[in-house]
């Protein structure tokens, strides 16, 4: 639905000299000339998409998160305070890849004009039976590429801050690197033939191929966890599991653990629930996106080594 919205359209909006920068204070942070205060003018729509682009804005601007920590986005019902806070917004961050289906009715209300981000532009996401895995941050290179697009935006925002955000962007790739160095090494210490996943919706297909992983089977098979099972599958699934001897079932700590559960049951596997796939925590494990991603892959391998 964003796919036509991607970083062109910033430098557009930039040069037309579309829409009224926000003033600013001495340290480059938005000010709020109504209020007497600071107020954020970005809004990203996950947290940490939020996360993200924090390293890279540093101090010039505030970024809030559309939604809340440990909300699943697949099933999220937007509030009246969402729509107002898009309302006041000035650039909003998305991830793409038909992700953000709850922002449709949000940016209808909310009315106004905003610069829109696509942190995805550029890559090319899996497709599957006609639908788009929009998972691709699980894989930390793929989330390079968000930095990029994340910088340039920012930069056709705020020219002044082109020094800063190039500075902090190559930082954090550096960080980015070597998370992704660091995952290569954890899943070093899992035999090939243990390299098992099954997970509760279709989440980890960038991150299986990336790490070499096996994807036995989802308990919901689909890119959305806002799905449901027929008998049918949870049966294929069990058999899967029985086949393959995968010892665990990964679930996001926001997953319903029922049918997981039953499946357990069945097969005799460990059930992981505290991974953190969409949405990052308030404080440890998963207080910001390098925390996510190393936590998970910590679970993963203490549960597959």
């Amino acid at each position: 639905m964003y796919r036509s919205i991607i970083i062109l359209v910033v430098f557009a909006l930039a040069l037309a000299g579309c829409g009224q920068p926000a003033s600013r204070d001495a340290s480059g942070t938005p000010f709020d000339q109504t209020q007497g205060k600071s107020a954020p003018v970005i809004v990203a729509s996950t947290t940490f998409l939020a996360d993200i682009t924090r390293n890279i804005a540093g101090d010039r601007v505030e970024v809030a998160s559309l939604l809340p920590v440990g909300v699943d986005p697949h099933s999220y019902q937007p509030t009246p305070q969402d729509v107002a806070k898009i309302a006041e917004s000035e650039l909003l961050i998305i991830n793409g890849a038909d992700y953000e289906h709850f922002l449709e009715p949000v940016q209808e209300n909310a009315g106004g004009e905003r610069t829109i981000i696509e942190a995805s532009a550029g890559i090319s996401p899996k497709e599957e039976a006609g639908s788009v895995d929009p998972h691709l941050w699980l894989d930390p290179n793929n989330v390079i590429a968000y930095v990029e697009n994340i910088r340039e935006g920012l930069t056709h925002f705020d020219p002044d801050g082109e020094a800063v955000y190039r500075s902090n962007a190559d930082a954090y790739i550096a960080e980015l690197k070597n998370l992704d160095a660091w995952i290569v090494e954890q899943v070093g210490q899992i035999p090939v033939e243990n390299r098992l996943l099954v997970t509760n919706h279709e989440a980890f297909g960038y991150f299986a191929d990336r790490y070499g992983f096996t994807i036995v089977g989802n308990v919901i098979e689909s890119f959305s966890s806002n799905a449901s099972p027929s008998a049918q599958q949870m049966a294929g699934l069990i058999d899967q599991i029985k086949a393959s001897g995968a010892p665990a079932i990964f679930l996001d700590a926001s997953d319903n653990p029922t049918l997981a559960g039953q499946i357990a049951n069945e097969t005799g596997v460990r059930v992981v629930t505290d991974l953190h796939l969409e949405s990052l925590t308030d404080g440890a494990p998963a207080a910001t996106y390098i925390d996510m991603m190393k936590h998970n892959v910590t679970e993963i391998v203490n549960a597959l080594k």
